[in-house]
C-alpha cells in the first residue's frame, strides 16, 4: 500500500529519463529538483492551491455543519416522516455520483450561471449523504437524559445542538472532515467540467492539463504535482489521527 507513494516521491526528484527507465529503479542514480522548479515556473501554483484549499474547506466545513444538523434532527427529535426522510439518505448512498452527474451540471448551468464560480464548485457537495449518516449514526448513541435534562431546563433545540451535543461529536466530526476534505481535494471530474477558466482551476485539474502535451506526457512534472497534492491530506491525516481511529470506533450501527 506504502510503496507507490515511496515510488511517487522518488521519482519526482528523478532526472525524466531515469522516470522512464526500464527496468525502474527505485532509488535515485541522479537526484534532480528540475521538475519542482518546472512546477513552480510553468504553473501558477498559489492561484491552484489556493483555489483547491477554498474549495476544500468550504465543503468540509458546510458537510459538517449541515450533516451534524440533520443528523441531530434524524436522531434525537421525532416528527412524521423522519423514517422517510432517513430512508431517503439512505438510498442516496446507493445512487452512483455519475447517473446524477449531468443533470447537476444542467442544474448548475442553468441556476443563475454557476458555471466557473465558485459556488458551482462548492453548492452540489455541501452536504453530502454519508455525512449525513455518519452523524446520525454517531449522534443516536449520545444519552437521551441529556438532551432530556436540557430541555427541562428550558434550552431549545439549537442551543441544545450547539452547547450539548456539538462538543460530543468532537471524535465523528473530525472523521467526517478528514473524509469530505480528502474527497473535496482530489475531486477532479466535477471541477474539470465546472471551472472553464485557468483562474478558476483547482490543483488536480491543472495538474492533469498542464503535464499531459499533444504527442507526450511530462511524468516528472506530473509526479512533483502529485506529492505536492498529497502533502497536506497527509499532514491533515497526521494532525487528527487519533480522533479519526475514535470517531469510526465509537459510531453505532443501530
Amino acid at each position: 500500500m506504502i510503496s507507490p507513494f515511496v515510488w511517487m516521491l522518488l521519482s519526482s526528484v528523478k532526472p525524466t529519463r531515469e522516470v522512464l527507465s526500464s527496468p525502474p529503479t527505485w532509488w535515485p542514480q541522479q537526484f534532480t529538483g528540475e521538475h519542482f522548479r518546472s512546477l513552480f515556473e510553468r504553473l501558477d501554483l498559489g492561484t491552484y492551491l489556493a483555489n483547491s484549499v477554498f474549495v476544500a474547506v468550504a465543503v468540509t466545513v458546510g458537510n459538517m455543519v449541515f450533516c451534524s444538523m440533520l443528523g441531530y434532527v434524524l436522531a434525537k427529535l421525532s416528527f412524521r416522516g423522519r423514517r422517510l426522510l432517513f430512508g431517503l439518505v439512505m438510498g442516496m448512498l446507493m445512487v452512483p455520483g455519475m447517473v446524477t452527474f449531468v443533470p447537476l451540471f444542467i442544474l448548475v448551468s442553468n441556476a443563475g450561471g454557476l458555471a466557473n464560480t465558485y459556488s458551482g464548485l462548492i453548492l452540489p457537495y455541501l452536504v453530502q449523504p454519508v455525512g449525513v449518516f455518519l452523524m446520525r449514526q454517531f449522534i443516536s448513541e449520545l444519552p437521551d437524559e441529556l438532551i432530556d435534562a436540557a430541555r427541562v431546563d428550558g434550552a431549545g433545540e439549537l442551543r441544545i445542538f450547539a452547547r450539548i451535543v456539538v462538543p460530543l461529536c468532537g471524535p465523528a466530526l473530525a472523521t467526517l472532515g478528514i473524509i469530505t476534505f480528502l474527497g473535496s481535494w482530489n475531486n477532479f471530474l466535477w471541477p474539470l467540467v465546472v471551472a472553464q477558466t485557468e483562474d478558476m482551476y483547482t490543483m488536480p485539474v491543472a495538474l492533469a492539463l498542464y503535464s499531459v502535451g499533444q504527442n507526450s506526457i511530462d511524468y516528472g512534472l506530473l509526479l512533483a504535482g502529485a506529492v505536492v497534492v498529497v502533502v497536506p491530506v497527509l499532514l491533515l491525516f497526521t494532525f487528527l489521527q487519533r480522533h479519526f481511529t475514535q470517531g469510526i470506533a465509537t459510531t453505532g450501527f443501530r
